[in-house]
């Protein structure tokens, strides 16, 4: 196999990545794993892969979005409120929602970067049983202290997860599918919220057993998600990892089973792999992120995830708190945000058809502008009609929004460090998302739902600016290519 280095340049002074040229399928070790990848064709076995992974995701997006809906549960038990005097008052929702997202930014930060040294499929399934235990264990607190303790304590699980799914996705499908099988993976996962709505709508205002009805919400997820571990047998490492890791034996056995039920499937030769990037073996460091060209990459992320939190969860974590604040009742705000969150998997939906027609960045820019438009309108309503429908249209394009950039954030680092790097871009939107808890309750306070939405609108101009301005192209192209 031939195989030829590439000089670096003075905007890219770090160790290159190598180009290898064709060769047969099986022979290949280490320099062939992109190449073999990206020329599998979509058959079933690829998407098996991503089903895969995605039901690991449906448990994780149910335990991340049950918090909007057991939230008016929590304050009819008399343990919480819906605002607080102070801006820091733990006895509110904004004090769980913060919760929340304090444990998604330590896992995300502190811990995404293990799936860089121990392996893709090793974090995903500790991080699962991770936040599944700790979930049950916060169904049966009694104080809010608590409650926001094992809430705390389950997000970094989930934070781990997060990252864990979105590099092993990325590294498993071959180019042409990426955006589709984002999309694919994000339609499994919100459909959990559809589910944890209907589930909230019927229990949190009863007490089956005597037991407070958002105590089961949060039991059936937390015991649902141990059937996940069944599937992780079927999960091969990520034979990119494995590659950069200098393990080519084994990310050869893994590519060459997956090439042999391509195949078959594909009932004919498959294509030869072509002359592109490959993952450098290289050790990863920390600092290299702040190095070009991914210094730009990662601060443009930063600020990017630093207000789409605000603009995403701002509405996704609040809809039955807004719609009660919008004189609703508890009841029918539960029936309302289940109509509104039956639209989640319609958004990925969608993302199949256009996520790899249309480019990541731009697909990004516009979702943004649809939330904002679409949330100034809703703050303007009273109609329960014309709320229900802004509010599929707002979750519409948030879903669209965290298709893109879900993806997009994968894309722009090299295989070495791409969980660390994605984990520390990523733990931005958890800081902001947990300080947007206090930041949504106190706007809901004293400037009422015209308030949230007008910092949702002005969150959502900085994101669209941030990636449409210094946003790099990436549809179609090689991951370790992308890098350089």
């Amino acid at each position: 196999m031939a195989s030829a280095s590439i000089e670096p340049t003075p905007e890219s002074p770090l160790p290159r990545d190598r180009v290898s040229a064709p060769s047969a399928p099986g022979a290949l070790g280490v320099h062939g794993v992109n190449a073999r990848i990206d020329r599998l064709p979509a058959t079933r076995s690829i998407w098996m892969l991503v089903f895969l992974l995605s039901i690991g995701g449906w448990f994780e997006f149910y335990d991340l979005f049950f918090t909007a809906y057991v939230g008016p549960g929590l304050v009819k038990s008399g343990m919480f409120s819906t605002t607080t005097a102070s801006f820091f008052g733990f006895s509110g929702l904004g004090a769980f929602v913060a919760a929340s997202f304090a444990g998604l930014f330590i896992g995300t930060f502190f811990f995404a970067g293990m799936a860089d040294r121990y392996g893709r499929r090793a974090v995903f399934t500790v991080a699962l049983l991770w936040y599944s235990v700790a979930t049950l264990v916060m169904a049966f607190q009694t104080t809010a202290g608590s409650i926001n303790l094992w809430r705390l304590i389950a997000g970094i699980g989930v934070g781990v997860e997060l990252v864990t799914i979105d590099t092993y996705v990325s590294e498993l499908v071959p180019r042409h599918l990426r955006g589709r099988a984002f999309a694919f993976v994000h339609a499994i996962q919100y459909s959990a919220v559809p589910a944890v709505a209907l589930l909230a709508w019927w229990l949190v205002p009863q007490a089956p057993l005597g037991l407070d009805g958002w105590r089961w919400v949060v039991i059936i997820g937390a015991l649902g998600a141990l059937v996940v571990w069944a599937i992780r047998r079927s999960l091969p490492e990520s034979p990119r990892w494995l590659a950069q890791q200098g393990r080519a034996a084994q990310a050869d056995e893994v590519l060459s089973k997956l090439e042999k039920k391509v195949a078959a499937q594909y009932g004919r030769a498959l294509p030869p792999p072509l002359a592109t990037v490959e993952p450098a073996t290289s050790k990863a460091s920390f600092r290299e992120i702040w190095q070009p060209p991914y210094r730009k990459r990662a601060i443009t992320l930063l600020v990017f995830n630093l207000f789409q939190s605000i603009g995403f969860y701002g509405f996704a974590s609040w809809v039955p708190t807004l719609l009660v604040s919008k004189g609703v009742t508890i009841t029918h705000s539960l029936m309302y945000a289940f109509v509104i969150a039956i639209s989640n998997p319609v958004g990925p939906l969608l993302g199949m058809v256009i996520a790899d027609r249309i480019e990541r960045k731009w697909l990004i820019v516009l979702s943004a502008l649809g939330i904002a438009v679409f949330g100034t309108l809703f703050a303007t309503q009273t109609s329960a009609w014309l709320l229900m429908v802004l509010g599929v249209l707002i979750t519409l394009c948030g879903t669209l929004l965290s298709v893109g950039y879900h993806a997009y954030q994968t894309e722009l680092f090299p295989t070495r460090v791409r969980a660390r790097a994605v984990g520390f871009v990523y733990s931005m939107s958890r800081i902001s998302a947990m300080f947007s808890g206090f930041l949504i309750a106190f706007t809901l306070r004293h400037f009422e739902v015209t308030g949230v939405f007008a910092l949702i609108s002005a969150s959502m101009v900085m994101v669209m600016g941030a990636i449409g301005i210094f946003g790099p192209r990436t549809n179609g192209r090689n991951l370790d290519e992308i890098s350089q």
